[in-house]
């Protein structure tokens, strides 16, 4: 899915300015994987609308595919219990799995800049 780029140090860099350039910003220095993937949501969900009104949005959507792939521990954590929910023959474990990702990718898009 996604992979990150650590900043140096190994340390997680912080959110951006909630802005879809600072953020793109960001995606480039710190997950340029993410960035092709950005660039073409940004063409064609915002570049050719004629209203703002898709713009929460996509931020919404991209603050968190950033603020997970900021960090690979986290990263790979979340990757790991979508994959296990993937191959789980059990429905139930399954759901808990995918719960559990949900609620971590729920919980990123609540960061602010700078956290």
């Amino acid at each position: 899915m996604t992979t990150a780029t650590p900043a140096p140090g190994g340390s997680v860099p912080p959110m951006p300015e909630y802005t879809p350039k600072a953020l793109r910003a960001a995606i480039a220095a710190h997950a340029p994987a993410l960035l092709p993937d950005f660039d073409a949501a940004w063409r064609q969900q915002i570049a050719d609308a004629y209203d703002i009104g898709p713009v929460p949005a996509f931020m919404a959507r991209w603050w968190g595919e950033y603020a997970l792939a900021r960090d690979p521990e986290l990263d790979r954590r979340v990757n790991d219990l979508e994959a296990r929910a993937a191959e789980a023959t059990d429905a139930e474990a399954a759901r808990k799995l995918l719960d559990e990702a949900s609620r971590i990718r729920h919980e990123l898009r609540d960061l602010e800049p700078g956290e």
